[in-house]
């Protein structure tokens, strides 16, 4: 018998992304996720919108692409790092990434639950049931080890306070640190509406131009570099590879900012 689950709100939205990645993996194959093919299948629950909402179901791919790529690029040159992956809902990225020392998996209580239903997690990855701008920094056993902070699909349904906020507890804990973080374009948080996501009450509500104006917010963070989803996009979509060199589209187009511990 499938397992039935009730969230709603942000903590809902970890289903859609999961089912993108799983019908992603199961069907045109421009990323494989066996770990989430598994537990879309365990699942009891409604996807007809997330299956109908092909906008979102690109741009989860598309980041997971471009994370995946720049998380494993971190680790080649940084073996055995620390990782904390912020907000992670039921991402199995620790599952396809190899060279960290000890991946921490961090969200809400509530979505905890759910996570250790599923993925039951010990050992080099641990669990971490508190809310981003909790004090968690104590639960982080590592002193030494370079860090790695990921932020995927959370700073659109915050405030810029709550995003402060975050990196304040990051600077709090790390002496270094470097942060791979997801942010969305202040006109799409206004005009662009993702129907599954929707289905879940949870509504974008902060965005930020570009990772300069980003690292401008966040005392102590310079700015590394950022990477557009179209480059993501381009993986699967053929004409992305034209369109990824339109400035208007990399512009509107969500952005995975590098940032690092000043």
């Amino acid at each position: 018998m499938n397992e039935k689950i009730t969230l709603s709100g942000v903590p809902e939205t970890m289903l859609q992304t999961l089912y993108a990645r799983a019908r992603e993996s199961g069907t045109r194959g421009a990323i494989r996720d066996k770990k989430a093919e598994e537990i879309v299948g365990r699942l009891d629950y409604d996807f007809s919108l997330a299956e109908k909402d092909g906008a979102m179901r690109s741009g989860v791919i598309a980041r997971t692409i471009v994370l995946d790529r720049l998380v494993q690029g971190f680790l080649s040159e940084n073996p055995g790092a620390t990782v904390v992956n912020i907000a992670c809902g039921l991402d199995t990225r620790c599952y396809r990434i190899k060279g960290f020392g000890h991946w921490y998996n961090l969200d809400l209580p509530e979505t905890i639950a759910v996570r250790e239903r599923f993925l039951p997690e010990s050992g080099e990855i641990s669990q971490i049931a508190m809310s981003a701008m909790d004090d968690w920094g104590g639960a982080i056993a590592e002193t030494g080890a370079p860090a790695l902070i990921v932020i995927e699909g959370l700073t659109m349904y915050l405030t810029e306070a709550d995003v402060r906020r975050i990196f304040e507890r990051i600077a709090g804990r790390f002496e270094r640190a470097t942060v791979f973080v997801e942010t969305m374009n202040p006109m799409i948080v206004r005009r662009f509406r993702e129907k599954s996501i929707e289905g879940s009450n949870a509504k974008f509500t902060w965005g930020v131009r570009d990772g300069r104006t980003l690292a401008s917010l966040l005392p102590g963070f310079r700015f590394v570099q950022e990477r557009c989803l179209t480059e993501g996009m381009a993986a699967f979509v053929l004409i992305y590879k034209l369109l990824d060199r339109l400035p208007a589209v990399r512009n509107l187009s969500n952005r995975i900012v590098v940032l690092e511990k000043a």
